[in-house]
């Protein structure tokens, strides 16, 4: 049996939900204690608790000490991970991207392609857009051998959500390969989605781009960025995303979701500067995606290394469960992440 504090690192939900999905590779029973002791609201929560139901479902596990509020639980996995098509809904606003990047490890290993339809939140704080899994953590993956897509049928936001996305997962073939992003090269083109819904009449997306390309414009980029004017969802909502394609491979995103008082000029000024502090740093990877490929690299074939923006609880928190859950190797020199893979393979 695998035994973890989630009072270690940043006590966080992050703990939970990759924990078990580690299990579930491993095939060992998790017994997982303190959990989310450091947050204000201890323990489960309700997007917590999904997740750990969903990962359930892919592999017929057992689960005791699954509920809200709950600071303990076992989690025993069933048998191997199947592939096929999924529903969940998260009920609120929760976040889609999070419950799907909760799947994605096992679903990675699983026996054929897997589909998963998740209703919720797509764009709020706190939690990855589902700009950023579309246009930067997926095609990065893909570098891994890793064919993961996502499709928006339906934004959603706070509070009510109601958002959809369909993500497939083709199962790897072999290993997971290894990442190296040592240097960033050249900036050769910057992209993005300005979204809003319901908010045509007050040019909130074509706002956001005017800001963002005079932000860009003073610090010598210039970006192609969509607008999109929706209609589907089910309150009015704004996103912005913007993304750097360099020349050794690398894409560095940021983003922001509107909220109330929240004006579109806020937004972009946000997401323009933030794309351009982690760019300046030299960075190959953005201070998101920088946390989001440690559990990659750690199961990949061989050693993966890429320069972050700077170190974060995240970053500490999940080379921390990876060395103690898989037995990988790591260390972050002058913010270059390195990590030696144990080149899992499905038996």
């Amino acid at each position: 049996m695998i035994h973890i504090d989630g009072s270690q690192k940043s006590g966080s939900g992050t703990i939970v939900r990759f924990a078990v999905g580690l299990a579930i590779l491993l095939g060992e029973e998790l017994h997982l204690i303190n959990i989310r002791a450091k947050r204000e609201k201890p323990g489960l929560r309700p997007q917590h608790l999904k997740s750990i139901q969903a990962l359930q479902q892919i592999c017929h596990g057992t689960l005791s000490g699954g509920e809200i509020g709950s600071s303990e639980i076992r989690f025993k996995p069933g048998g191997e991970v199947k592939g096929g098509y999924y529903e969940w809904d998260i009920g609120t606003a929760g976040s889609t991207t999070l419950l799907a990047m909760t799947l994605l490890p096992a679903a990675c290993f699983a026996t054929g392609a897997m589909s998963f339809k998740i209703s919720g939140g797509l764009f709020q704080d706190f939690a990855p857009s589902a700009y950023h899994m579309q246009y930067v953590f997926f095609p990065v993956l893909s570098r891994m051998g890793i064919n993961a897509r996502l499709s928006i049928i339906r934004p959603g936001y706070v509070p009510r959500g109601g958002g959809v996305v369909e993500v497939t997962v083709e199962p790897v073939t072999g290993k997971i390969k290894p990442i190296s992003l040592p240097s960033r090269g050249d900036v050769v083109g910057i992209e993005g989605v300005a979204l809003s819904s319901h908010l045509k009449e007050r040019r909130v997306s074509e706002r956001m781009v005017e800001k963002c390309n005079q932000v860009l414009k003073s610090n010598g980029y210039r970006a192609q960025i969509e607008v999109v004017y929706d209609t589907l969802a089910l309150q009015r909502g704004a996103a912005l995303m913007l993304y750097a394609k360099t020349s050794s491979g690398g894409i560095i995103g940021a983003d922001m979701a509107g909220e109330p008082r929240r004006t579109s000029e806020d937004i972009a000024r946000y997401v323009a500067k933030s794309l351009v502090e982690d760019m300046a740093t030299g960075a190959t990877v953005d201070r998101h995606l920088a946390d989001q490929l440690i559990f990659y690299a750690a199961l990949a074939d061989g050693v993966s290394q890429y320069r972050i923006p700077r170190l974060t609880e995240h970053v500490e928190t999940n080379l921390w469960l990876a060395e103690t859950m898989l037995g990988a190797r790591t260390e972050v020199n002058r913010n270059l992440v390195r990590i030696e893979g144990i080149g899992y393979y499905k038996k």
